[in-house]
Formats: structure tokens, sequence, C-alpha cells
């Protein structure tokens, strides 16, 4: 209430220049040593911060991340487009085994045993897989993504996607919808059926009609039109649903096939918000993909879960994995869900964030805090701050609120262990019990350790670079 009444006192962070000009018009100020809440080694961040092949090594791998295209090409099954043998699953995240699997994944994997016929029981399917009967690697291994427990098996039907800037291809099986799905780790008699339907009915539907198409889809020009109809890539597909049903439309409709059947496809499509998430993980992936093995670069190019651990890749380090806890998301329940039946974050969604979309683009998306919790201005509030984690905008994917401003892209190891800051995702969550199926959604962010592992491996190739 005095403010004004007497001569002003002023605390100081910062620069000395400031305290000192303060000084020397006669005010009292008292200077605090503070700094940004950095973390790492600053032998490691100062390293990497001088390292000169940093700079021209993170403006190639963002060129390369933002002239990616990304075309819709074909639709086959897993076994053909991943080489995937039998008795083979791919699932979300870091490399895992059955013993360290969380109750979704389980499910998901125990579903995905039944659904292939490998066992006839849930007790034989879990004896199968504790035996190492069923061999387990990451999607990621494969160029591919699977959302939630990413579970893919060899009669799983995916989208095939193809970069027509830098040749790679990418791969995604099919969306199953919301609620008591394999990817949230269900299992029961619904999922196998929807499943087989999939397999023998969507799956060959969509492959004739993607295939008849005159033009490839152009997924990525289809997820930059949704940021400006209100959806951000992760929790929110509802436009882009839309968007690929409009595309996909006419091609089932001419085909030969049995009416009751393409009916049941599009309906299936059109009830079916999450329908384009498929699509966009792999667009994302094309694109990240392309800033692989970069020497030098601190950009990260895999954000990734498995419901146990989360692990990061960098375009500097290849395919390597650092890797920490999975954390629990913050957010809304199902139900009678609470917190106590949410599992830790699980899935290779995160890879919309690692591309700047999803919990980068919250601005974009204001109605998305009504499913993930949160307010509209901490949505707007998140995605300014991660423009301090990133190292470019992406002009084709516009934010209308910001002034179509590119969304935040090119995660930047050294911007995060500056500020302390970790990137923003939005995720589902899925019940920890296996066979619960979906409990929620909310905000999550990657454990710390991830960043203080991949600071370290960067720094240490500084150094070895500096050397030879």
């Amino acid at each position: 209430m005095n403010l004004l009444e007497g001569p002003p006192a002023v605390v100081a962070a910062g620069v000395d220049v400031f305290s000192a000009a303060l000084r020397a018009q006669g005010a009292e100020v008292t200077d605090v040593d503070w700094r940004p809440p950095a973390f790492g080694d600053p032998g490691d961040l100062a390293a990497l911060a001088l390292d000169p092949r940093r700079a021209a090594a993170n403006r190639t791998a963002v060129e390369r991340v933002l002239a990616a295209g990304s075309r819709l090409v074909d639709v086959r099954p897993a076994r053909e487009t991943l080489g995937l043998p039998d008795r083979t699953l791919l699932h979300s995240g870091p490399p895992l085994t059955w013993e360290a699997a969380s109750g979704p994944m389980r499910g998901a994997l125990i579903g995905a045993c039944l659904f292939e016929g490998w066992a006839s029981t849930v007790e034989d399917a879990e004896a199968l897989l504790a035996s190492g009967g069923v061999a387990l690697d990451p999607c990621h291994h494969h160029s591919a993504v699977g959302p939630m427990a990413g579970v893919t098996s060899p009669s799983m039907w995916t989208w095939c996607l193809e970069d027509p800037v830098n040749g790679g291809r990418a791969y995604c099986n099919l969306n199953e919808g919301l609620g008591k799905v394999l990817r949230m780790g269900a299992f029961g008699e619904e999922v196998l059926t929807r499943l087989a339907w999939m397999r023998d009915v969507l799956g060959p539907l969509l492959a004739r009609a993607v295939r008849s198409m005159a033009e490839p889809l152009d997924v990525k020009a289809v997820l930059a039109q949704m940021l400006q109809m209100g959806d951000e890539g992760h929790n929110r597909n509802r436009a882009g649903s839309l968007m690929a049903l409009r595309e996909l439309a006419p091609a089932l409709v001419a085909l030969d096939a049995p009416s009751a059947d393409v009916a049941a496809a599009l309906r299936f499509i059109g009830g079916n918000e999450h329908f384009f998430l498929n699509l966009g993980m792999p667009t994302a992936k094309l694109a990240m993909d392309a800033a692989r093995d970069v020497p030098g670069s601190t950009l990260v190019t895999v954000l990734s879960r498995n419901g146990t651990e989360f692990g990061v890749q960098t375009a500097g380090t290849g395919d390597r994995w650092f890797t920490g806890p999975a954390q629990t998301p913050v957010g809304l329940f199902l139900g009678d869900y609470g917190p106590e039946d949410a599992n830790p974050d699980i899935g290779d969604s995160a890879i919309m964030e690692t591309y700047g979309v999803g919990g980068f683009a919250m601005a974009a998306a204001p109605a998305i805090v009504r499913f993930v919790g949160g307010t509209v201005p901490d949505a707007l509030a998140t995605t300014e701050r991660m423009y301090q984690l990133t190292l470019a905008e992406n002009p084709a994917m516009a934010i209308p609120v910001l002034g179509f401003r590119g969304a935040p892209t090119g995660i930047d190891v050294l911007a995060v262990a500056r500020t302390g800051w970790l990137p923003q995702i939005n995720t589902g969550m899925a019940g920890r019990v296996a066979g619960t199926g979906q409990v929620g959604a909310g905000l999550v962010q990657p454990p710390r350790e991830c960043f203080e592992q991949a600071l370290a491996a960067l720094a240490q190739e500084a150094r070895a670079a500096t050397a030879a």
C-alpha cells in the first residue's frame, strides 16, 4: 500500500549492470544470486555449447524435418510391411521384457497372442510370453509407431506412408477407437471380435481403396489443416479424421464389394474420432527419421514410452536410447476411475510432440483442455513455453491464435538442460490393471534423467570430435 510513498527498494537477479545503474540513481538494491534451473554436468553443458559442429548440424537436421512430406501409398499386413515373422510382436517405447511390462502392455501382448491364435486362453498366452516364446521388439526399430501399448502383430493391417522428399517410409497399425481396445490393454471378446473384423473386412477394403486413388493422400497437408480447425494432432483428431473420411469415402464406395461391408467401414471411420492419429504418427515419424544420424546435432528425434520406461533418441546419437522411469499423467478421468487406476505413461504417440504438434500446439486446440485438463490460458502458455525448447518454427503447422506462427519444432537437448523445462505431452491414460482399457487422459512430461543421459552422451561425442 505504501509502494509510492517512499524510495524504491529493488531486488535484482541477473546482470550486474542493472544493479549498478539503479544504485547510481540512489536506489536501494538487493542482489540475488539466481540462475535458471539448469541441470546436467556444467562441463557437459560447456562442451556441447562450444561444439563447433552444433549450429550447422542442427540447421541440417531441422531443414530435413521441415522439408519432409508424407503420402499414404498403401495398406498392408504387418508381416509384409515390417517383415514380421510368426511369434513376433512389436510394442511402443524403448526395449522391454515381459517381466518388466506394465499391466496395459501385458494386456495388449496377451490380446495379440489370442488374436493371432498362438494361445487359446489368457493363461496360455501368459505362459507363452513368460517363456520367451514370443519375441518382443520396439516399433521404432522397424520404422513404425504404435499408440499406447503399440502392440502390432503379423496379421494386423498397417498404413504405409512415404516421404517424397527424403524417400523414407513409416508404418502404423489401424486405430481401433476409444474405450476397451487392445492398445489400452484390453483383451476381452469385444476387443478380439473388432480386431478380427479389422483384419478380415476393414483392412482389405482400405487397401483396395488406397490403391485405387488417382493421387496418394497428402497426410502432411491434412495435419496442417487440422491445426487450423481446432485439432492439435495428438489427443484431438476430430477434424483430421473427418478429412481422412472425406478423402477415402469415394474410393471405398466405388469398390466392387458388399455394400454392408462398405457401410460398416464408413460407420466405423466416421464414429472414430482418433482414426487419423494412426496416420499422423507415421507422418511425424517420417519427418523425425529424416533427421537421424546428423553428427553434432542436439535435436531430439524420438520421445516414446512403454508404460515402464520413457525413452529419448537424438539426431547426434542415432539409435541409442536414453531412458528413465515413465511418469503417471495428471488429468481427467472417465466414469469412476481415479489417479490410483492410471498406469504410468505409455505409447509412441509422443512422436507428435517430437514433431512439434500435440502438446506443443495446444494453443491451436484450446478445447483440448476439456479432455486432458487445465485451462485455455494453460494451453496458450504451454505452446509459448515450448518455443524456448525448440530450434525452429514449422511454417507448415501454423497456429491461428498466435497469428499463424509456426508450431515450435525440433526439441533441443541443450535448451532443455539450460532452462530446466521439460517437453509437454498430452496423452491418453490406460488402466494400471491388464484388461481395463482407457481410464482417462491428461498431461505428462518426460523424466529429467532421459535428457541428462542424452546431454552426457552428446557432450562425449563433442569432445571426441574436438580431439580428433
